[in-house]
């Protein structure tokens, strides 16, 4: 299969053709389109190569597992998520919490800022991910094109049945839903 010649497709897109034939190649491109992202997730948690190869190749095998039982409507936010708790259950059946606190004992104060940091933007991208899943399709989807996708207004009007206008707004009203939808988000995580 040509990947190039999906490059246009959108994420929405490939998983409706996934659930409607019930083919792998509709996932196999998804999958390949956030590879990287995995791989860089697994990374962050797991600290080793080999082992985050080994949680994207597992991450993988769970997306096609749950796919097949549950709709999802935003795959990159959700694939995060998945490839987030997988690390996150590896380390605590790893019994990582020793780790932890002989890290927190050697820890300087500049690494705890560090790990601080870390924390904001990690809840900071998953109030995001909620938010934008709560975001109207047509919001989400020129949010998703312009932001995500790097997409520019016109490639976003061809790639839409939107015009350019409705595009400017979607995108402007999005932005702003946005915000106030992670506003709320962070005020009921207090």
């Amino acid at each position: 299969m040509d990947i190039k010649k999906y490059d246009s497709i959108t994420d929405a897109d490939l998983l409706q053709r996934y659930y409607e034939d019930k083919n792998n190649e509709w996932l196999g491109l998804l999958l390949q389109r956030y590879t990287m992202l995995l791989l860089g997730v697994c990374m962050k948690y797991l600290k080793n190569e080999e082992e985050a190869k080994d949680g994207v190749q597992q991450v993988f095998l769970k997306t096609i597992n749950e796919l097949q039982k549950y709709k999802v409507d935003y795959f990159k936010s959700w694939i995060y998520m998945v490839a987030k708790n997988h690390c996150l259950m590896k380390l605590r059946n790893k019994g990582k919490y020793t780790t932890e606190i002989n890290e927190q004992l050697l820890s300087t104060p500049f690494e705890e800022t560090d790990k601080n940091e870390y924390i904001v933007k990690d809840n900071t991208l998953n109030a995001m991910a909620i938010a934008l899943q709560q975001l109207n399709t047509e919001q989400q989807q020129c949010i998703d094109l312009f932001y995500l996708q790097k997409k520019s207004y016109q490639e976003i009007t061809e790639q839409t049945s939107y015009t350019l206008l409705q595009v400017k707004s979607h995108i402007q009203n999005g932005k702003r839903n946005l915000k106030i939808l992670m506003e709320r988000i962070k005020q009921n995580e207090r």
